[in-house]
């Protein structure tokens, strides 16, 4: 639609009980409306009507199903911050593994401190160039104590590679490791994981889009992601037994389930021990979610990783 044809918006902005008969008006029951003008003032009517969807039975007048409550769709948005916190708390596990293997196999498998300096290592010039400049900015404005000793003792134009990884994000690390050269530095830096290192490379780069999700708090329960990764079709038994095979064009191939799934498997190998599929199921049942919303397979719970 071009410009002249768009219309101007001309909505009012609504008073927090205003916003409150709005919902009633789509048939939400709120017995509690100054419970409701509460958390309507602090998590936004934009933000928290879209938890509605899942209720509604008519999206273009966005009425609900008879018998929905408030608190109904409230615990799905609590769910979903929860879930949020949850995913983050095994992502930050995953990064910081990926960040010290990456840095052990580079500095070692090529005897320097400094391999992220080195183009030859790297397969895609300018990409590596992207990065060496992004570090470069990260060191400058750093205000760690340890970048600043080897920033002021050290005549390199970058610390060394255990030291900067540390102010890589996610989505930086995805960046330089799929931009490895070699594939058997790759490898190298996946043997620990034993998962093969272009599904590594994959799951990777999704991991990044689920973390910046995750961190700008939008909603990840029952949402599809836009690329699909690459799945294991060999490696250990209890992963590649666990993981949802679909036809391609499945959306729910594009849901959290195997991310999940692989980041439960990567949780037992770098944190053995960790209750977080304890705490991923109990967050289901409190809430009481129908995980085929997040395109978990009816038989989830007796796949080898569940169980």
């Amino acid at each position: 639609m071009t410009t002249q044809n768009k219309i101007l918006f001309t909505k009012p902005p609504k008073t927090f009980a205003e916003q409150v008969q709005i919902l009633q008006s789509h048939g939400l029951d709120i017995p509690d409306q100054s419970k409701a003008e509460f958390y309507l003032s602090q998590l936004n009517y934009y933000r928290l009507s879209a938890y509605c969807l899942p209720f509604e039975t008519n999206h273009t007048t966005h009425q609900v199903a008879p018998g929905t409550t408030f608190d109904d769709v409230l615990n799905l948005y609590i769910f979903d911050r929860e879930l949020r916190l949850l995913l983050l708390d095994a992502i930050e596990k995953i990064e910081v593994s990926l960040r010290t293997q990456m840095a052990y196999h580079l500095s070692h498998r090529h005897n320097t401190a400094h391999p992220h300096l080195d183009p030859s290592i790297f397969h895609n010039t300018g990409r590596h160039q992207d990065g060496l400049n992004k570090l470069k900015k990260d060191v400058h404005q750093s205000d760690e104590d340890f970048i600043r000793h080897l920033t002021t003792k050290y005549q390199e134009t970058l610390p060394p590679i255990w030291a900067v990884v540390e102010l890589m994000t996610m989505g930086q690390l995805s960046k330089w490791f799929s931009n490895i050269n070699e594939r058997q530095d790759r490898k190298a830096i996946c043997q620990v994981y034993n998962l093969n290192e272009t599904v590594m490379t994959s799951f990777c780069e999704h991991l990044s889009l689920v973390r910046n999700k995750a961190a700008h708090h939008a909603r990840l329960w029952n949402r599809v992601f836009p690329k699909q990764m690459k799945l294991p079709t060999v490696g250990p038994n209890n992963l590649i037994n666990s993981i949802l095979r679909l036809p391609h064009n499945d959306r729910n191939l594009k849901k959290l389930y195997n991310t999940l799934t692989i980041m439960l498997y990567l949780m037992d190998i770098i944190a053995p021990g960790h209750h977080w599929k304890t705490r991923l199921k109990n967050l289901i049942n409190t809430h009481a979610i129908d995980p085929a919303k997040m395109g978990f397979p009816a038989d989830w719970e007796n796949r080898p990783l569940w169980i």
